[in-house]
């Protein structure tokens, strides 16, 4: 089993309207609520790909009641969400269908209680149990010390079980320090964190600071991993237009599911850039376009450096072009 933890957890609330002018009233042309918070996409996703998942975190309110029902249609996702008193947020996500931009407004979430934080906490231990990994994903409820994420991932390394954390901000400069297997920041989130823009020398001072491995999101233009085997670049073969909401949480959900089944890296990021992009040409975050996974996996191209602090670190090699199946 695959463990996914969202703390603050979220209704998510997609609109579409033809063209988004601000200072007007707009006429949807759908509408549609899932369950939201990035570990639940990542929980779908991993689902999808044929993995048993359970996905825990906070819910709670009328706004709680309904993610619970909507989590419960999702084929594949076992709920082990804790309840509070307070309402789960909600995110609302606008999409202008002409120009394919999005326009998001999230809430910040409900006030977590000291007693309910334990509650969570023994929850979480009891749940390590059967776990194989750990995604901790995204930001944390008002009342959540915001050391938490570091708590968690030296709860899970004391039970023997890998953990990948994906937030940013201080719960990441202190969730890295408890030597997470892995974090996927994305580009903002890493220059945050170690005060550079420039991706390769980022990546590659945000392992010192404590991640066995460090995959950093480029956006558009794939993933960058420093990890112990090498530095690797995968790159999509084009930019494909769409809703990107949720691609990061995909492509976590590929780097997990790599990491369980003991891919090697070069197919782990092909996983995951192929599922990224099959997102953005999904309907919603949590799901992914068949069609466009099955023609990236094939074409994403990674290359491959030596072993950080060799001679030759930045000397290249040719494309690798790995055909990642689905797991039976």
């Amino acid at each position: 089993m695959i463990l996914t933890v969202t703390l603050n957890t979220a209704l998510d609330v997609t609109y579409r309207v033809p063209r988004l002018h601000p200072h007007t009233s707009h006429r949807v042309t759908g509408a549609r609520e899932r369950p939201g918070g990035k570990g639940l996409n990542v929980a779908r996703v991993l689902a999808a790909l044929g993995h048993e998942v359970t996905a825990t975190g906070f819910a709670g309110g009328s706004v709680g009641a309904v993610l619970r029902d909507l989590l419960a249609d999702s084929p594949g996702v076992v709920d082990a969400l804790v309840p509070c008193a307070g309402d789960t947020r909600r995110t609302l996500a606008v999409v202008d269908e002409t120009s394919g931009d999005t326009t998001q407004f999230n809430e910040p979430g409900p006030h977590i209680t000291p007693a309910e934080w334990t509650g969570f906490l023994s929850r979480y231990g009891e749940l390590l149990a059967g776990a194989r990994a750990v995604a901790l994903c995204g930001s944390l409820p008002p009342g959540v010390p915001v050391g938490s994420y570091a708590l968690l991932i030296r709860t899970a390394r004391a039970a023997g079980v890998p953990v990948l954390l994906d937030t940013g901000g201080e719960a990441l400069r202190r969730g890295i320090a408890a030597r997470p297997e892995m974090i996927k920041p994305n580009a903002a989130e890493l220059a945050e964190l170690t005060g550079s823009r420039d991706p390769l020398p980022a990546t590659r001072d945000a392992r010192r600071r404590g991640a066995h491995a460090v995959v950093t999101s480029l956006g558009p233009g794939g993933l960058l991993a420093d990890t112990a085997d090498g530095t690797w670049r995968a790159t999509p073969p084009r930019v494909l237009g769409g809703n990107p909401t949720g691609a990061g949480d995909s492509a976590v959900a590929g780097l997990l599911s790599g990491l369980v089944e003991g891919l090697a890296w070069p197919e782990r990021l092909t996983r995951a850039v192929a599922l990224s992009a099959a997102t953005v040409h999904a309907p919603a975050a949590g799901e992914f376009d068949a069609r466009t996974y099955e023609e990236f996996r094939d074409a994403v191209a990674v290359t491959g450096a030596a072993p950080t602090g060799s001679p030759d670190a930045h000397r290249g090699t040719r494309p690798h072009n790995p055909r990642v199946g689905r797991r039976a």
